[in-house]
């Protein structure tokens, strides 16, 4: 889901960068990882058509100029990053890996960040969900454990906190699914396969036609969004349900699948979107090993929300406008 769903994000960055070893002190023949990136992207982006504009394939051809100039993994790390400054679309990434991607992704599916992903406050008798990452087991736990409470007590109000959400995985579902009271379409995972087959987004209809994917584990999810051209997004409500008015604070840096979040809470009607526009950056994103020990992650599924459309380079605009600083204050005033 899920940077992510499913995304990965930013937090899957980190953990793909916290997994790295040393360069390996070998010759490494750039210009053949750069090849090697260049068809990797090719064979699994999501859209071929989008490989074919003019911005992508300046991004290309500066791949192959630092595969050609490159002297060590740093330099061509470096450089690789400068060709995707001005990227046309998100969730790309080149670092150095120490094991192969298939083991890092069976990691994703277990691990555990440590605590912290969710911090529940309080202020008086309204609940402030802090969410720092849609990663870790963890992190759902936290959620599930935050709803008890808030239910518990009976809160007034609940704010959710993804002002400095970069994303992640599966944490979306329990913290929509506590909110909800019948199932909610989110919306569609749209891959190559349906981007060679249509000059379209999906429709509605085009969604309600597939079976919803209602899984947790990353890695199986990125088998289904390669093998069928639309993945269909549905939560489904957990208990125990929290029935009370809900305020969802966003940042710029609110991305991926903190973005999906906030537009469930949004498009559900459940909450009230409080700050800044989204990043934009809603795309699923999977790891490839490439030549010379490297990890390359690529976008190879687009996303349409089912009542707002493609959030990638739009982001999910709030309902009540602010500074990110402000957002929390004047939830409270709510």
């Amino acid at each position: 889901m899920i940077r992510s769903l499913l995304v990965l994000t930013a937090a899957i960055s980190a953990l793909a960068l916290s997994q790295a070893g040393s360069a390996d002190a070998r010759p490494t023949d750039y210009a053949a990882v750069a090849a090697a990136i260049n068809e990797t992207m090719r064979a699994h982006h999501y859209d071929p058509a989008e490989l074919e504009m003019p911005a992508y394939k300046t991004i290309e051809a500066a791949v192959t100029a630092a595969g050609a100039s490159a002297t060590s993994d740093e330099v061509f790390v470096e450089r690789f990053r400068t060709a995707w400054q001005d990227a046309p679309f998100s969730h790309v990434a080149l670092r150095p890996a120490q094991q192969s991607a298939e083991e890092l992704a069976a990691y994703l599916d277990s691990m555990r960040i440590g605590g912290g992903g969710a911090v529940l406050t309080w202020m008086n008798d309204v609940a402030i969900l802090t969410v720092n990452t849609m990663m870790g087991l963890d992190t759902i736990e936290e959620i599930d454990a935050a709803y008890d409470v808030i239910t518990g007590k009976g809160a007034a109000a609940l704010v959710i906190d993804l002002r400095n959400n970069g994303g992640g995985a599966f944490a979306v579902r329990p913290l929509a699914a506590h909110l909800l009271t019948e199932p909610f379409d989110a919306g569609s995972f749209v891959s190559q396969g349906w981007n060679r087959s249509h000059d379209r987004p999906p429709a509605l209809e085009d969604l309600r036609a597939v079976a919803p994917w209602e899984g947790w584990s990353v890695r199986a999810f990125w088998a289904d969004v390669q093998d069928h051209a639309l993945v269909r997004l549905t939560i489904t409500p957990a208990e125990p349900v929290y029935a009370g008015p809900v305020f969802v604070l966003t940042s710029k840096h609110t991305a991926s699948a903190a973005e999906l979040a906030a537009d469930i809470l949004k498009g559900s009607g459940r909450a009230t979107i409080i700050g800044e526009t989204t990043a934009g950056e809603m795309l699923s994103q999977k790891m490839f090993d490439v030549p010379g020990g490297f990890h390359l992650s690529l976008p190879i599924a687009d996303y349409y929300s089912a009542t707002s459309g493609r959030i990638e380079g739009v982001g999910v605009e709030p309902d009540i406008a602010s500074d990110a600083a402000d957002a929390l204050e004047i939830a409270l005033q709510q």
